[in-house]
């Protein structure tokens, strides 16, 4: 998979995290079925690695899925096994290097100008920055894409439609967006939020390319 062709592409990855594995897997198929082609299952979601292995199969194979809050190397062996066909850090470690070396492109987790640094050096495709809102938002990733210009970022943590246009407007190649999306869908809420939801989402995306 080339997940930095599928960020520019898309600009848009849904993070689902919540504590009912039937709802979650409901989540997932609502948002591909809205259209939301980059979905990342976290391993912080009640019983994630099942809820991967059935959306991979309930999505086929061509549909990308990833796995996040990949943080050690079991988790990436976990990840790859159920199915993943992207890997998403917090931060850098044995979750990036494991994932890596089993040919899963990851998007690893930064803050500052070092870390980015030592992303690229360990074979990170992007490089999500994270929490995006207490880093200085908008603002930040201009300043970092200073010395960065040709980097794939996408910030992660805070981002509602309003900051996912601004991150855009400043230079994000796409927009990680957990709870302002996913709501209460993953525990149990309603889908047909979550479907007006997407399409919000999917709405400001397309403004802030266009």
């Amino acid at each position: 998979m080339d997940l930095r062709a599928a960020l520019a592409a898309h600009r848009l990855v849904a993070i689902v995290r919540g504590s009912d594995p039937e709802a979650a897997l409901r989540t997932v198929l609502t948002l591909a079925d809205e259209g939301i082609e980059l979905i990342e299952v976290s391993l912080t979601c009640e019983d994630a690695l099942t809820v991967i292995e059935r959306a991979r199969t309930a999505l086929g194979p061509g549909r990308p899925l990833g796995a996040g809050t990949v943080l050690t190397a079991d988790d990436a062996r976990a990840a790859h096994r159920a199915g993943a066909d992207f890997a998403v850090t917090p931060g850098l470690g044995e979750g990036l290097s494991t994932a890596r070396e089993l040919g899963l492109p990851v998007l690893a987790g930064v803050m500052t100008p070092t870390e980015v640094i030592g992303a690229r050096a360990l074979g990170a495709q992007g490089l999500k920055i994270f929490p995006a809102a207490q880093a200085g938002g908008p603002g930040y990733l201009k300043a970092l894409r200073g010395p960065f210009p040709d980097e794939v970022f996408v910030p992660v943590g805070g981002v509602d439609e309003a900051a996912a246009r601004a991150y855009l407007a400043a230079g994000a190649t796409a927009v990680g967006i957990g709870s302002p999306l996913i709501g209460d869908a993953a525990d149990g809420g309603g889908q047909d939020a979550l479907r007006a939801r997407a399409r919000a989402f999917h709405a400001a995306v397309r403004e802030a390319t266009a």
